[in-house]
């Protein structure tokens, strides 16, 4: 759990700004504020970016697109603008403008990439789907890279004598990203030049954060003891919910954080994906059948149109265009229309329908044979993953609900409203207090992680975060073989619920047998829901969907010397680092032997530490 409580006042030999990034699947950010301030003076960084051939602007906001150009238009030189960033991509308005047009040049959602274990995210695999042999190809890593390079080339450029290495960093991720995700994303940022000492702040806590600087002392008087509150992150590519409690603590007011959603990949993409199979079965109706490439460039299109309908002051209907590829079209060009009424009802309806609590996500039956890719929800419907939220994790039903959005998709009060009017069915008798506002969505991470950097400096209020979930060791049970048959897997309690960061544990327990000399499987799970379990419980038994296997790892733990059975008994000691990643140490009961096992990904793979002075010691690295 976290809780509210005040930082530390820092020494004042300090950086000059508190920096907030953020990441964003659409849009990156950043904000800052000078650490000399009385108060937090927040401002957004202009980003220049390429908007069109031979043009750049200066725009608040830098969208997570990356272009490749083709041969004829880097020699064109209708790229080679002054003052532009050189890059081996185009990134931003120009690459989002040119995402229809060319969807096979073009990364989206690259941070969606990362989180999915199903591939390598160190492989050049992006755009996906696309010809090897015609476009160059770039990792996940990579192309979070890019971007967080433009971002520190642009601050290097607009403050020329406070480099960003020397300031106070906040780098936001989701609340749902695993160990191996913050990884990553902490090897592209430091790649990209953030300083060693640069802070990942979960992106509902920033949203919190905003609130916070936006309400100043005021806060207080907004919630209560015994108040619970709801933060409901929509995204480009995901949605994270965190649930909150406020709690008295010797007269003073806290919060504390009573869960974290799984990592629903579900969002603004799949409303743009839901808008074209719409616009799709349109076309087919007058007779145009789209190939794969016009089905990826309606899907960017829609995009565009969703935007405009959706606004508060957007147009009545949208003209949506289909065109060939290349100088031929491929049966011409074909529009069809579409009207706001219509959007907004297919998107309320999709993805915020009334439910009940207690109603869960619905599962489809799955084919033998899937198409690899984003592993996007079965179920759309966010309310429906917010009813199965609340049901496993609110303390009181009858608790006070308060509801806090974050997530440009809730500038729309066409899904706004549909959300805010189901949660409060879902909140029961007291209702819900829709707490923050529309104003500020597309800024407010960002804000809230350069608000956290000053809170740290000036000895503010902060949220300490702890572990989100229980993380579990995978420890095959003794006893006598049988043909065919693995032995039973006992899953053993090694960093419990709220473990803080920064801190390490011994677990207690019997010695474990650790495999070494030969190439052994370590599996690991965790828990969102089994919040109670002590490091080194002991669980034989749990529900299919109470532990989720996380990354394994296969290597071998080298020893100089084999020992008898080919293991060490061993206890564990748990560590967490400041930046949430999670080690297990092995440390040997019958020498001075120990092993690191780390959530940890390098684009060289597994691999093993030379042993340390008076110990053994392999570092291992999933995939």
């Amino acid at each position: 759990m976290f809780s509210l409580e005040v930082f530390e006042v820092q020494p004042t030999s300090m950086p000059a700004y508190a920096i907030g990034i953020d990441l964003g699947t659409t849009n990156c950010v950043v904000a800052y504020t000078p650490l000399g301030s009385e108060g937090a003076e927040i401002e957004i960084l202009k980003i220049n970016q390429i908007t069109a051939p031979n043009q750049l602007e200066s725009l608040p906001s830098l969208p997570s697109f990356l272009y490749i150009p083709n041969q004829q238009e880097d020699q064109s030189g209708v790229f080679d603008v002054p003052d532009s960033p050189a890059y081996p991509t185009i990134n931003g308005v120009y690459a989002r403008q040119n995402a229809a047009e060319n969807p096979e040049r073009t990364i989206v959602a690259s941070k969606s990439w990362l989180c999915h274990g199903g591939v390598d995210r160190h492989s050049a695999i992006l755009p996906w789907d696309s010809d090897e042999q015609e476009v160059t190809k770039f990792s996940p890593v990579a192309a979070a890279r890019l971007l967080l390079r433009q971002l520190v080339d642009q601050w290097e450029a607009t403050f020329p004598g406070a480099p960003l290495k020397d300031q106070l960093v906040t780098l936001t991720v989701p609340a749902s990203f695993d160990m191996s995700a913050r990884e990553l994303t902490h090897q592209a940022a430091l790649s990209a030049g953030l300083p060693e000492s640069f802070i990942l702040l979960e992106e509902p806590q920033a949203a919190v954060y905003h609130w916070l600087e936006q309400s100043g002392d005021d806060w207080r008087t907004k919630i209560a003891p015994g108040d619970q509150l709801l933060v409901c992150d929509v995204g480009g590519g995901t949605t994270d919910l965190t649930l909150i409690a406020a709690q008295e603590d010797q007269g003073e007011l806290m919060l504390a954080r009573l869960a974290v959603g799984n990592h629903l990949l579900v969002g603004g993409d799949n409303m743009d994906l839901a808008l074209a199979h719409f616009v799709s079965a349109k076309f087919a109706e007058k007779g145009t059948n789209l190939n794969p490439w016009q089905s990826v460039s309606l899907w960017h299109s829609c995009r565009r149109a969703k935007e405009s309908l959706l606004s508060e002051q957007g147009r009545e209907t949208e003209t949506i265009s289909v065109l060939g590829r290349g100088s031929k079209l491929i049966g011409g060009t074909v529009s069809i229309e579409v009207n706001r009424e219509e959007v907004k009802q297919l998107l309320a309806d999709g993805f915020f329908p009334a439910c009940q609590l207690g109603e869960r996500p619905q599962s489809d039956p799955h084919s033998g044979f899937q198409e690899l890719g984003l592993p996007f929800e079965a179920d759309t419907a966010i309310t429906r993953h917010i009813s199965s939220f609340l049901s496993d994790n609110r303390s009181a039903d009858s608790a006070p609900m308060h509801l806090l959005l974050n997530g440009g998709v809730f500038r729309s009060a066409a899904l706004r409203e549909p959300l805010v009017g189901a949660v409060e069915q879902l909140s029961g008798e007291h209702g819900v207090a829709v707490i923050g506002g529309p104003a500020d969505l597309d800024n407010a991470v960002a804000r809230g992680a350069a608000y956290y950097g000053w809170a740290k400096h000036h000895g503010g209020v902060r949220i300490r975060g702890g572990a989100p979930r229980s993380y579990y060791v995978g420890v095959e049970s003794s006893g006598l073989a049988v043909p065919g048959m693995p032995r039973p897997m006992n899953a053993m309690c090694v960093v419990p619920f709220g473990m803080e960061e920064g801190t390490e544990q011994d677990v207690p327990g019997k010695q474990i047998g650790l495999v070494v000399g030969r190439e052994a499987k370590f599996r690991f799970f965790a828990s969102a829901t089994r919040k109670e379990d002590t490091a080194g419980q002991l669980l034989k038994h749990w529900d299919e969907d109470e532990l989720l296997e996380t990354s394994p790892m296969e290597l071998t733990l080298e020893v100089d010397d084999q020992p008898e059975g080919g293991f060490v008994p061993v206890k564990f000691q748990s560590r967490i680092s400041e930046l949430g990643v999670f080690e297990l140490w092995c440390k040997s009961q019958a020498g001075a032997g120990q092993w690191k096992l780390e959530f940890s990904i390098r684009e060289d793979g597994i691999q093993a530490e030379a042993p340390q002075a008076g110990s053994e010691q392999a570092e291992s690295e999933s995939q």
